[in-house]
């Protein structure tokens, strides 16, 4: 799954050697809570996921998986995770004998999404991704075949679906509240800082499309609840900024969908804007931000008048619901609500956003 030019970028993240032959079973059981091993030790790995396993109620913290001893020593520490359930990238292979460990999450560059999710499964471990799942809708489909062929689950980390603010305006969106749904708008982007690994295509499999650009995509498929029929794009990259010589910064991408739900949205590295609106045929439901770490803000304009919509705070935050969504699944048997098919859908439309601004025309999506 890792071509030599991937090998040599997990060699230089102090990987080692790729081993293969990997065998076990899921464990699951009900009577403790779920155990996670996180798989690279990241700035949103250990700032925003670790932390949060003390507000889980079925989820903990059990091995970490990383390619910098320090880090492994470091954290181990302040998590209490003895040793024997520290992992080197070159000894990985070894989660198969630790039972504490259900589910591995990957949380690595999107060029390594697909190697570490199908190398878990194949040690009979269940698998939680970060998003984008995969940088091709060939890797995702080949991660979806190894989970199943092992009988483990894998879930996608699309946290704003654990978000209260964001599972209202998907409630509200298609139940119609501000009429039918007409237009939807979603604008996401930041001034991204020079010298970080998703500025490499190796890594990451593309520029802000791949990242901020993927809760435009996301936002506009779950508010509608539908799969788009066509996609138009257009990119807009300064070749001469150093930050863009192997990836694009705006994307602007239209995408049509059966109902006839038209979606504007934006993907950029270059502006700052996180938010949707869903424009229906008696008002608008307007987040601003959407989809940030914390503090979502929404908006309802009904009748003529706009208003606020405040929630009171919730029992645990989006981090802490998705950790645990994972565990009550494997408990209960059921499918998670973002499972590998939702990783699977972002990057067909993905591939057809680069085609079309690629090609200059637009993209029929095959149903």
């Amino acid at each position: 799954m890792i071509d030599s030019s991937r090998r040599a970028i997990l060699a230089s993240l102090g990987a080692g050697m790729m081993l293969s032959g990997m065998s076990g079973s899921a464990a699951t059981r009900p009577a403790r809570k779920i155990g996670y091993a996180i798989v690279g030790l990241g700035s949103y790995a250990t700032r925003q996921i670790m932390p949060n396993f003390a507000r889980c109620d079925h989820a903990r913290l059990v091995a970490l998986v990383s390619g910098t001893p320090a880090k492994l020593d470091q954290y181990g520490a302040d998590y209490g995770i003895p040793r024997t359930h520290r992992y080197s990238y070159a000894d990985f292979d070894r989660i198969r004998d630790n039972p504490d460990i259900d589910i591995v999450y990957v949380v690595l560059p999107n060029s390594l999404h697909a190697e570490y999710s199908i190398r878990a499964a194949q040690a009979g471990k269940h698998v939680m991704c970060e998003k984008p799942m995969a940088v091709s809708v060939a890797e995702c489909e080949a991660m979806i075949a190894a989970c199943r062929k092992a009988g483990t689950k894998l879930m996608i980390g699309y946290r704003s679906r654990f978000e209260p603010y964001n599972r209202l305006a998907i409630d509200l969106a298609r139940a119609g509240h501000v009429g039918r749904t007409q237009i939807i708008t979603a604008d996401h982007g930041f001034p991204i800082r020079p010298d970080q690994w998703r500025l490499d295509r190796l890594l990451s499999g593309g520029g802000s499309m791949m990242d901020i650009g993927i809760y435009s995509l996301n936002a506009a498929r779950y508010l509608s609840g539908e799969e788009p029929v066509e996609v138009t794009a257009v990119e807009a990259t300064d070749r001469s900024d150093p930050r863009f010589h192997t990836v694009e910064d705006k994307i602007n991408f239209l995408l049509r969908f059966p109902s006839g739900i038209i979606a504007n949205c934006v993907s950029s590295y270059s502006s700052s804007h996180n938010g949707y609106r869903v424009s229906g045929t008696q008002g608008w439901i307007d987040m601003e931000p959407a989809t940030s770490y914390a503090g979502q803000v929404m908006t309802i304009r009904k009748d003529g008048v706009t208003a606020p919509r405040t929630l009171p705070a919730p029992a645990k935050n989006q981090f802490a619901g998705q950790l645990d969504h994972m565990a009550e699944c494997i408990i209960s048997g059921a499918t998670p609500i973002v499972a590998g098919e939702e990783g699977l859908a972002d990057l067909r439309v993905i591939e057809a956003i680069y085609r079309s601004a690629a090609d200059g025309r637009s993209i029929r999506m095959s149903a």
